[in-house]
C-alpha cells in the first residue's frame, strides 16, 4: 500500500491538506459528541463549548511546541519552520498537556468537578486520536521500521510498519470501550484514568516500532512518559477505587443502623 497524496485539493493556489482535514474532523467530532454526552454527567453543554473555544487553539500551540522543543536542534532560529504545521509536527502528548491546564481552568471557573469533566472529554480525546491518526498516513509520518507484513505501507520506496494505522485501531476501540464503561462508572475519574493507562500502553509498545521518536538522551520521550503516566494513573486508580468501595461500605453500614 502506498502513501496517498498528501494534499487533498487547492483553493485560488493554496494547498489544503489531507492532515489539517483529518485533525479538524476529529476535533468536530469531539466537540458534537461530548456537546452532546454532557447532561448525561450532569455538565451544562454551554460550558463543553467554553471548553473547546480555548482547548483548540492552546493545545495546537502546546502540541507544536512539544514537538519543536525535543526537535530542537533542526528548529532552532527558523521561525517559518516552527510555524508551520500544515506539513506534520503535532505531539499528542503536548496538546494533552495543555488541554488539560485549560480544562483545569474552566472548571475552576465554572465551579465544576475537575474529574467529572475529564471523564466527559477522554472518550472523544481517544476518538479525535483515532481520526488524526490518519494525517500520518497521508503524510508519510510516524511510521515504523521495515516488514514484511502484508499489512506494510510503502514510504521512500521501502515496506513498513503503518504505527499510525496500529495506533488509529487502538483508540477507536478505546472509544468504544470509555463509552461502554462511562455507563458503569463506579468512582469519578474512573474513565480518564482508564485512558490514561490503556493509550500509554499502546504507545509505550507502539512507539519501540517507530523511527521518529522523540528522544531524551538514548531514551524515546513517549516510552519515558508513557511508563510514568501508567504507573501515576494506576496507583491513582488503585486509591479512588478503594475509596468508593469503602464510602459505599459505610453507607450500607449506617443504613443498617
Amino acid at each position: 500500500m502506498q502513501a496517498p497524496n498528501p494534499i487533498a485539493f487547492s483553493i485560488f493556489g493554496f494547498d489544503i491538506r489531507w492532515y489539517g482535514i483529518l485533525v479538524g474532523l476529529g476535533f468536530l467530532l469531539g466537540i458534537l459528541i461530548s456537546y452532546k454526552r454532557a447532561p448525561r454527567l450532569g455538565i451544562e453543554p454551554d460550558n463543553v463549548l467554553d471548553f473547546c473555544l480555548f482547548m483548540i487553539p492552546l493545545s495546537i500551540i502546546g502540541a507544536r511546541a512539544y514537538y519543536v522543543i525535543f526537535q530542537w536542534d533542526y528548529y532552532a532560529g527558523d521561525i517559518k519552520k516552527i510555524l508551520d504545521i500544515r506539513s506534520g509536527g503535532l505531539a499528542i502528548h503536548g496538546g494533552l498537556i495543555v488541554g488539560t491546564i485549560v480544562a483545569i481552568a474552566v472548571c475552576k471557573y465554572h465551579k465544576i468537578k475537575l474529574l467529572n469533566f475529564l471523564d466527559l472529554m477522554f472518550p472523544q480525546v481517544a476518538l479525535g486520536q483515532a481520526i488524526g491518526r490518519w494525517g500520518n498516513y497521508f503524510n508519510s509520518e510516524a511510521h515504523g521500521g521495515p516488514t514484511d507484513l502484508p499489512w506494510g505501507i510503502m514510504v521512500d520506496g521501502e515496506k513498513v510498519h503503518p504505527t499510525f494505522l496500529y495506533e488509529s485501531i487502538w483508540c477507536l476501540l478505546l472509544f468504544v470501550f470509555l463509552l461502554y464503561m462511562t455507563k458503569r462508572r463506579r468512582f469519578t475519574g474512573q474513565i480518564f484514568l482508564l485512558y490514561a493507562m490503556l493509550y500509554s500502553l499502546e504507545r509505550f509498545f507502539v512507539e519501540a516500532l517507530r523511527t521518529d521518536s522523540l528522544m531524551i538522551g538514548p531514551f524515546k520521550q513517549a516510552q519515558v512518559l508513557s511508563l510514568t503516566v501508567i504507573i501515576i494513573s494506576l496507583l491513582a486508580y488503585l486509591f479512588l477505587s478503594k475509596r468508593a468501595s469503602n464510602n459505599k461500605s459505610e453507607i450500607k453500614g449506617e443504613s443498617i443502623k
